[in-house]
């Protein structure tokens, strides 16, 4: 096992070596999508689950509301945009360990499927799922989204919450969803987007966005004008778009507030100490064989991609919640 992970963590990392051509390592991580996803989430699904939940997102946060509270309202919002009903035949894309599939199933009683295409993320939801009684209306289909193993025409409705950031081309996973949505059905998603803000040329941009991509197992980050041309390429007819993450008087807590540090008994280990001591103690775990060889290095880059999410919301270049609402025409 310990020779495992270590050899998942060296090939991961290595997809994104500082010292080599980013472009020729870009296209191999589009190339090999599929490796890089797989390997990211079997190395880093047990700490998002610790430090996170069983919902790998973020959300806009109301002044006094709690961060679950602020994950439950922005997977219900998407679940009123969409219209779901009991009995809707409904398909997650890239449904992590199932937490956002189990709330919108138990919020519209409508029949979800998660689809995902690793393994160890499938087996830990369909636990979650059991636990909570949730078999009639929640079920997993292991496959890659890029080529969704059912006919034409499926879905009643689809969503993708923070998802389809690691797919290689955008005009390939849209048009994929859209092939397998009913006409005149909707898709609703949360995107992973560079904004306007973002300035190609600017070395401290791309530190930012190159952090972001390493420590979160993304090919590349796209924009807004990608994500939108993309959507029309696949067919949809776009309905309303908009940036989420945006601070403004109603939601006055930004996105990224969980990931800064706080001498707080929660933000403490994001804090310079925090993040040395936890450091530390996986180190220790992995030399005494407790933690598997590997673990320390999973640590550094998910440390490095809060750093780079936090700077790139503080700079507003970054946003993990670009919304759009779409629909596939009746003919």
């Amino acid at each position: 096992m310990g020779d495992k992970v270590k050899d998942a963590a060296d090939s991961y990392t290595g997809l994104f070596d500082e010292t080599k051509n980013q472009q020729e390592l870009e296209q191999k991580r589009k190339a090999n999508y599929t490796t890089l996803v797989n390997q990211y989430y079997d190395l880093a699904t047990d700490f998002y689950e610790f430090g996170w939940g069983t919902s790998f997102h973020f959300a806009p946060r109301f002044r006094g509301e709690a961060l679950a509270q602020s994950i439950a309202r922005h997977e219900h919002f998407l679940a009123l945009k969409l219209k779901l009903q009991p009995g809707m035949k409904v398909l997650d894309v890239g449904c992590g360990v199932g937490g956002p599939l189990m709330e919108i199933g138990r919020f519209s009683r409508a029949k979800i499927t998660g689809l995902n295409n690793n393994a160890y993320q499938i087996s830990r939801g369909q636990r979650y799922v059991e636990k909570n009684g949730l078999e009639q209306n929640c079920d997993f289909m292991k496959a890659d989204f890029m080529k969704i193993p059912q006919p034409d025409a499926t879905y009643d409705a689809i969503y993708a919450i923070e998802a389809t950031c690691h797919a290689p081309s955008k005009v390939g996973i849209y048009s994929e969803i859209f092939r397998v949505l009913k006409p005149g059905a909707l898709f609703a998603a949360y995107e992973w987007l560079m904004t306007p803000k973002y300035d190609p040329s600017n070395a401290a941009h791309n530190k930012i966005k190159h952090d972001i991509e390493v420590g979160d197992g993304l090919p590349s980050l796209d924009t807004f004008q990608v994500a939108l041309d993309a959507l029309r390429a696949a067919g949809f007819e776009i309905i309303e778009y908009k940036d989420l993450a945006t601070v403004d008087d109603i939601n006055p807590i930004p996105w990224y507030q969980p990931l800064v540090p706080a001498w707080s008994f929660s933000g403490f280990r994001l804090t310079t100490i925090g993040k040395m001591s936890t450091h530390y103690f996986v180190n220790a775990l992995e030399k005494i064989g407790i933690a598997p060889q590997g673990s320390l290095k999973t640590h550094s880059f998910l440390l490095a991609a809060a750093d780079g999410l936090v700077k790139g919301g503080q700079q507003d270049i970054f946003t993990p919640m670009f919304f759009f609402l779409v629909r596939k025409p009746l003919k």
